[in-house]
């Protein structure tokens, strides 16, 4: 998801806390009310075709009012806990990094970049799934780079989505494969936030858990590459008098974005904060801007209309503005997942766990992978998901003396999927909010969540790899006495 190094965050989010404990009438499963409520709503208004961005944080917010008639403890501890939800680091982290990307994607759109991109599609004859193949593999390298996911769809859905509609790429499949390129960078990326609390809550460094994880990325990357080459280009490049237009008007000119864009790729990569990456790379766009005599109003303006009203318009402005609502929204969520928590729900689910899982090493690790892929059902931001899910990961990866690498691999992997698959995740939904803006400007069609959800073929061949890794022992790896990992050929269990 979003991008951190500061270890101090990564443990204040998942450390140890004396936190308020909740009581609900119908027991502990009944403090998943309000996100099952919200879950019910998305997919219904998502099926009628009525889902707007207001009405999924209205949906969140009547969930969270009927959880509290199914509270027994003190409607004040309620409150307290939602408040206490929202005020997590993860989702702070997560809103800073929409903004910032925002804006970043947006000047790049305002000066000219995503006709620059027609433009050469049109020169080179990318199109297509051709284009659709680029996309996967250019966000896939955005987001390993910068480590945030939500950044690389806000920003790919703005430049790349609109570019690859007009140039006959398949709406839902172009969509998804900028979700897919966000699970590979979310999984693999060593500044990614989901990256660091796999590591850190299973006692792991972070270079090395990367370095483990690699091969199940790519055996996932290459097949999904080939699928959106082959399914692509399913799209209509449109009338053919509208195209011939459509080449007069769109120049090379925009291609000159593409020099802030590699900036923030070449410090992301050099270990630069993705704050600073990104602001770097906003200030280039607005001097490439300024060269190409783009006028500083379309950067921001601000005014007074006719009726006296000040206004704040341009790009900067829309950047941030378009994530408002995405931001309540998982403020909301992550505060109905606390609830999880401190009602025990949580624990209740880890305890059934191990009791079926009878110290057999295959039956624990399909366990890992069943109990991170159940509470990303419920919760619905990748990281959020992952904090919750590391405990019972730790326990019962280390009754089974599993090396905390392989650990990290399962709790990341399909956590980093997961979070953009599903249609009420904040991955998707985010990715359907970015594209409506982008859509409605060159009058595109709008991709709605539940179309998407069967391409996204990065995060169904991650899932799928460790499912098949946890089925055969594929990569398993135990810890040695030093911390060494050991093949289970050498490993002998101590007595």
């Amino acid at each position: 998801m979003g991008d951190t190094k500061d270890n101090e965050v990564i443990d204040e989010a998942v450390g140890e806390k004396k936190i308020q404990k909740l009581e609900f009438r119908g027991g502990v499963f009944a403090a998943t009310i309000p996100l099952v409520f919200f879950i019910i709503w998305a997919i219904t208004l998502s099926v009628a075709q009525l889902v707007t961005e207001e009405a999924l944080v209205l949906g969140m917010v009547i969930g969270v009012a009927i959880g509290l008639f199914f509270c027994k403890s003190k409607w004040a501890d309620y409150a307290q806990s939602l408040i206490s939800g929202m005020a997590q680091p993860v989702g702070v982290v997560a809103v800073i990094a929409w903004f910032w990307a925002g804006m970043f994607a947006t000047l790049l759109s305002a000066g000219g970049l995503v006709d620059g991109l027609i433009w050469f599609g049109f020169q080179t004859g990318l199109e297509g799934g051709a284009f659709v193949g680029v996309t996967f593999l250019l966000s896939a390298l955005f987001a390993t780079a910068v480590g945030t996911g939500y950044g690389t769809v806000a920003t790919f859905g703005i430049l790349m989505y609109p570019a690859g509609v007009i140039l006959g790429a398949d709406p839902v499949i172009l969509l998804a494969a900028i979700l897919s390129g966000a699970v590979f960078g979310d999984n693999l990326a060593p500044v990614s936030d989901t990256t660091i609390v796999s590591a850190t809550t299973q006692e792991a460094d972070v270079p090395g858990v990367v370095k483990s994880r690699f091969k199940y990325s790519i055996t996932a990357a290459i097949p999904a590459l080939i699928l959106f080459v082959i399914f692509g280009g399913g799209g209509s490049m449109g009338e053919t008098q509208v195209i011939a237009d459509l080449q007069q008007e769109v120049s090379a000119d925009g291609l000159l974005l593409l020099v802030p864009f590699a900036l923030v790729l070449f410090l992301a990569l050099s270990g630069h904060h993705l704050l600073t990456s990104l602001t770097w790379g906003i200030v280039a766009a607005v001097v490439v801007m300024g060269i190409g005599g783009t006028p500083l109003t379309e950067v921001i303006h601000i005014y007074q209309n006719d009726a006296g009203d000040a206004v704040i318009e341009g790009a900067l402005m829309d950047g941030i503005g378009g994530y408002f609502n995405m931001a309540i929204l998982i403020l909301f969520i992550l505060a109905a997942a606390h609830l999880m928590e401190v009602a025990g729900t949580m624990e209740t689910i880890k305890n059934f766990f191990l009791g079926i899982i009878n110290n057999v090493v295959k039956r624990a690790e399909l366990t890992m992978f069943g109990i991170v892929a159940f509470l990303n059902v419920f919760i619905t931001i990748n990281t959020a998901a992952e904090i919750a899910a590391a405990p019972f990961v730790r326990k019962l990866g280390k009754e089974m003396n599993i090396h905390p690498y392989r650990r990290a691999n399962f709790l990341d992997t399909v956590t980093s999927s997961l979070g953009y698959i599903f249609p009420w995740s904040g991955g998707v939904l985010l990715a359907w909010a970015t594209i409506q803006g982008a859509a409605d400007e060159y009058d595109l069609p709008v991709v709605s969540p539940t179309e998407v959800f069967p391409f996204v073929f990065q995060g169904w061949g991650l899932l799928i790899v460790m499912f098949i890794a946890a089925l055969t022992g594929w990569g398993l790896r135990y810890n040695g006495k030093n911390g060494e990992e050991v093949k289970p050929k050498d490993y002998k269990p101590e007595a």
